[in-house]
């Protein structure tokens, strides 16, 4: 059987790829190998009489030669000898972007008036009204209300004459510290205070300005603590006492299947409206921290 015209042209590709491997074959076996290649490293020229070659130093070698005044590295971070320079701002500054957090809990009267608002809600009986962002929101706007007078002190006293020049970084932080200090005893209680300066390592301080901050912000926070569960424990007895007189009256009724908050949440929503409830507490806080 004689073969066909397309079996014809198969074979004649293939013997056509034969060919080009075989070719391909002899070709890298007469090319130079890889390691053949030539060196990449310069090759050392001898220098003509009379003429003096500099000598470069091997890797490694200790001998400076005459650059040894030069050889020491230095680091220009800018600013001048009266001002800081930007690099020291921006770490400054991103330093205390990161910890803002914690010194916004810690050191000012959020912590006081975030538990109030959060107990006055529980009180209502509203479980997510208002909702955590606007309940965290008012309670950084009204803590940046109360600090602003001990703000404006430290950035008058400490930040403003230390971006100037005039005080250097460790002048300025005891420059700072003194307004936080005052405004954080002032609203410390004694209990707390003594609790802290009795645990403090080495020996209880022998007056109230021996006490260092790591003893004065503990003592405060617990002092905060103590001062919105209190503030709280008021306003939870009128909406009790809602919630008592209407369990009584459904029980009274024979109506004891029907949850009694039901019935006292929309007495209570009303009674908190009709006094006006948010500027009552939002007065008692700020009058607090006076």
């Amino acid at each position: 059987m004689l073969p066909t015209p397309a079996a014809r042209r198969l074979g004649r590709l293939t013997l056509a790829i034969a060919v080009a491997a075989v070719v391909l074959a002899i070709l890298a076996l007469g090319a130079e190998p890889a390691g053949a290649q030539t060196d990449p490293r310069p090759v050392p020229t001898v220098p003509e009489p009379g003429v003096d070659v500099p000598t470069v130093p091997a890797p490694g070698s200790t001998d400076a030669g005459d650059n040894s005044e030069g050889s020491g590295l230095t680091i220009d971070i800018g600013g001048t000898d009266d001002e800081p320079s930007q690099t020291v701002l921006l770490i400054v500054g991103l330093s205390l972007v990161s910890l803002a957090p914690s010194l916004v809990i810690m050191l000012t009267s959020f912590t006081r008036i975030v538990v109030i608002l959060s107990m006055t809600r529980n009180a209502l009986g509203l479980q997510g009204v208002p909702p955590n962002q606007v309940i965290i929101g008012l309670s950084l706007f009204l803590s940046l209300f109360v600090m602003a007078p001990t703000l404006s002190a430290i950035n008058d006293e400490a930040l403003q004459p230390y971006l100037d020049g005039q005080i250097d970084q460790g002048e300025a932080y005891d420059v700072a510290t003194g307004p936080m200090r005052e405004f954080m005893l002032h609203n410390t209680r004694k209990p707390e205070l003594d609790l802290m300066m009795d645990a403090t390592p080495g020996g209880r301080p022998a007056t109230v300005d021996d006490v260092g901050l790591a003893t004065i912000i503990p003592a405060f926070v617990l002092s905060e603590l103590k001062t919105a569960f209190l503030m709280g424990f008021v306003i939870f007895i009128p909406f009790l006492i809602i919630d008592l007189v209407v369990a009584s009256v459904l029980m009274s009724l024979g109506m004891m299947m029907l949850p009694p908050v039901f019935v006292s949440l929309p007495f209570k929503l009303l009674l908190f409206v009709l006094v006006g409830g948010w500027s009552l507490i939002i007065e008692t806080l700020l009058a607090s921290y006076l």
